[in-house]
C-alpha cells in the first residue's frame, strides 16, 4: 500500500495519496461532532458549552502531540526519498522516544493544571462542573493519541494512507455507538461521551502501533534493540519541535479566543462550539491536502527533483483554491440548517449566533486553504521555522484584532469572527512573499 510520490502523475499521485486522509479526518470530525450533536440535543446548553470548551482545549494538546509527529514524519519523508533506509530507522528510534516522553509529560502537566483552566478559559461556574468532570476523563486519552499521530505519521511519510484511514474509521464508528450507548443508555452525560471517545481513541491507537510494528519493516528497530545517534536526535529534534511549536502557537490563539468568547456567556459559548465544529469540517479536507502535499514535498526534496516540486506546488494551489470557494459557498448558503443539527427548535439566540460566525469566516476559507499549503510546503524544505513566523502573523492577528474589535460597542462578538480572515489573509502574504523572494535558496539538498 505504500506509494512513491517521486514517480508517476503529479496532480494524481498527490490526489491518490490525499484522499483516504481527508476521508479520515472526515471520520474523525464525524465523531467529534458526534459528541456535540448528542450532547447538544439530549443534556442542554451548558453541557454544550462545556463539551465545545473542553473540544478546543484538546485540540491545542492534541496539536502538541501532531506537530511532533508531523516534524518527524517530514524526517521520515526525506529519507523514505533518499532511500536511505538506515537513516530512516534511526529517525524512528529517536522521535519514538523523544515523543513518547515528552507525552507523558504533557498527560500528567494537563492533569496538574486541571483546576486552572477554569480561570484561564473564563469558564462560567453554571458550566465549570460539566467541563471539568469531561476533562477529568478526556485527558486519559492523551496516550492513545500520541499512539495513532506517530504511527499515522509513519505510515504516512512512506506513502501509506490506507491504514491510518481505516483504524480511524472503526473508532469513529465505535465511538458514537458507545456515545449513544453511555449517553443515552447508561445516563452517564458528559462523562459518557468522554469516556466513549478515551476508548475509541485506545482502539485506534493501540491498534495502528501493532499493525505497524508487525508490518513495516523500517519499524524493526522499535521491535529490538532501539539504535541513537546524537545527530539524528538533534535533527528529529529541529524539525519535531519547531513544527510542534507552529501547531501549538495556533491552536494556543485559538484557545485565547475560546477565553474571550466565554466571556460574552453560555449562549455565544454554545453558538461558537457548534459553529466551529461545522467549521472544521468544511475546512478539513484542505487541512489533510496540505499535510498530504508536505508528503509529496518532502519526498521528491529527498530525491532532489525540484521540477516534480514546483508542479505540485501549481496544481496544489489550484486545487485548494477551487475546493474552497466551492466550499464557501455551500457554507453560507446551508449556515442555518447546519446550526438547527446541534440546537433544540426554540434555542433561535444559538442558531443566530452561529450564523453570522459561519458566513463571515466561512466566506474566506480560501485563505486558510492557501495557508494550510504554505505550511506543509516549508516544513517538507526543511524550513519548519517558517511555518512557525506565519502562524505567528496568522494567530498573533487574530488574538490581537479579536480582543480589540470585541471592545467596541457596536461590533462586541462579531470583531472575534472579523478576526479571523484578516490573520489568514496577512500569514498568506507574507508565505507566498518569502517564496518568491527566496525560491532559489528554498531548494538547499544539505539535508
Amino acid at each position: 500500500m505504500n506509494q512513491d510520490l517521486t514517480r508517476g502523475p503529479v496532480m494524481g499521485s498527490m490526489l491518490r495519496f490525499a484522499l483516504p486522509m481527508i476521508l479520515g479526518n472526515l471520520l474523525q470530525q464525524c465523531y467529534n461532532i458526534a459528541d456535540t450533536l448528542i450532547v447538544g440535543k439530549f443534556l442542554g446548553q451548558n453541557a454544550l458549552a462545556a463539551v465545545g470548551s473542553s473540544f478546543t482545549l484538546m485540540t491545542f494538546l492534541t496539536s502538541i502531540l501532531l506537530g511532533l509527529c508531523m516534524g518527524s514524519g517530514a524526517v521520515f519523508s526525506i529519507r523514505f526519498g533518499q532511500r536511505d533506509q538506515e537513516a530512516l530507522g534511526e529517525s524512528v528510534s529517536a522521535s519514538f522516544v523523544l515523543i513518547g516522553v515528552l507525552t507523558l509529560l504533557l498527560n500528567l502537566l494537563a492533569f496538574a493544571l486541571l483546576d486552572g483552566i477554569k480561570i484561564f478559559l473564563q469558564v462560567p461556574e453554571e458550566v465549570w462542573p460539566l467541563m471539568r468532570e469531561y476533562l477529568s476523563v478526556i485527558f486519559l486519552g492523551i496516550a492513545a493519541t500520541f499512539l495513532y499521530n506517530y504511527f499515522a505519521s509513519f505510515l504516512r511519510s512512506v506513502g501509506n494512507s490506507v491504514i491510518p484511514l481505516l483504524f480511524l474509521g472503526v473508532s469513529a464508528l465505535l465511538n458514537i455507538g458507545l456515545d449513544l450507548w453511555f449517553v443515552l443508555g447508561l445516563g452517564r452525560e458528559v462523562a459518557g461521551a468522554a469516556e466513549a471517545t478515551v476508548i475509541a481513541q485506545y482502539v485506534s491507537g493501540v491498534g495502528i502501533a501493532l499493525y505497524s510494528l508487525l508490518r513495516a519493516p523500517q519499524l524493526r528497530v522499535l521491535r529490538g534493540k532501539l539504535k541513537f545517534r546524537l545527530s539524528r536526535v538533534r535533527e528529529i529534534a529541529g524539525f519535531s519541535i519547531l513544527t510542534c511549536v507552529q501547531q501549538s502557537v495556533m491552536n494556543l490563539g485559538i484557545l485565547m479566543v475560546q477565553g474571550l468568547v466565554n466571556s460574552f456567556g453560555p449562549t455565544v459559548m454554545a453558538a461558537f462550539a457548534a459553529a466551529v465544529k461545522i467549521d472544521a469540517f468544511a475546512y478539513m479536507p484542505v487541512q489533510d491536502f496540505g499535510n498530504a502535499f508536505s508528503t509529496f514535498i518532502a519526498q521528491n526534496y529527498g530525491a532532489r527533483n525540484r521540477e516534480r516540486i514546483q508542479a505540485g506546488l501549481k496544481g496544489a494551489v489550484v486545487a485548494t483554491v477551487g475546493f474552497s470557494l466551492a466550499v464557501s459557498a455551500l457554507v453560507f448558503v446551508f449556515a442555518s440548517p447546519l446550526m438547527g443539527l446541534f440546537t433544540e427548535p426554540g434555542e433561535t439566540a444559538i442558531v443566530t449566533e452561529g450564523v453570522r460566525y459561519l458566513r463571515i469566516e466561512g466566506a474566506f476559507y480560501c485563505g486558510i486553504g492557501c495557508l494550510f499549503l504554505l505550511y506543509g510546503l516549508y516544513r517538507a524544505l526543511g524550513k519548519p521555522g517558517m511555518s512557525v513566523v506565519l502562524t505567528v502573523i496568522s494567530l498573533g492577528t487574530r488574538v490581537a484584532l479579536a480582543y480589540l474589535l470585541s471592545a467596541i460597542p457596536s461590533l462586541g462578538v462579531v470583531g472575534i469572527w472579523w478576526s479571523v480572515p484578516i490573520g489568514w489573509l496577512l500569514a498568506d502574504l507574507a508565505g507566498a512573499g518569502y517564496y518568491l523572494l527566496r525560491k532559489d535558496r528554498l531548494f538547499d539538498w544539505n539535508v
